[in-house]
């Protein structure tokens, strides 16, 4: 069984984080609020919006190798005390609960070397898979819900995606 590891992603690795957030949403078609192009299609600047979304917020990506696998977001809560993960992917054909286990204790252990005393995590409220993982994970649903737009194919939707929190 070849290990899985997760590292969080650093300035020069735009390139890495741009081709698995990419395989994320063509893998994806219904991802909630996707993200191309920041600068309606100059080169330089769809670079640098790459770039900007690496050193503004800690993507961590799991790698099985050198592969991509998995990628979710760490970012902070309007809580100082609490951070939030988001974006959660796992690659087809990969180990999909390993491969999620890794990337949301490497998000845990984050947050807490952050100073976080709590960690939310956004699903979809219909995306049973997600709440499950997060169940099971130790994180438990709010009350608290926020909208989230959800692209298939050419159409979007209004949705709902749930919090669920974690003590750390």
């Amino acid at each position: 069984m070849t290990e899985i590891t997760a590292r969080t992603l650093e300035d020069g690795d735009w390139p890495l984080y741009q081709r698995t957030r990419l395989a994320a949403l063509a893998d994806a078609t219904d991802m909630v609020d996707t993200f191309l192009d920041p600068a309606g299609g100059d080169a330089a600047g769809v670079q640098d919006g790459w770039h900007h979304r690496v050193i503004r917020t800690q993507y961590i990506v799991a790698e099985c190798g050198h592969e991509p696998v998995g990628l979710v977001c760490l970012g902070l809560h309007e809580n100082p005390e609490a951070g939030e993960v988001f974006g959660l992917w796992t690659a087809p054909g990969a180990p999909g609960d390993r491969v999620a286990r890794t990337l949301m204790t490497t998000a845990a252990r984050n947050a807490t070397e952050n100073g976080c005393r709590l960690l939310y995590f956004w699903a979809g409220s219909d995306d049973a898979t997600a709440i499950s993982f997060a169940s099971g994970f130790g994180f438990r649903p709010m009350d608290e819900r926020r909208p989230a737009r959800v692209t298939d194919g050419d159409s979007q939707t209004q949705a709902f995606e749930v919090a669920m929190m974690l003590a750390l």
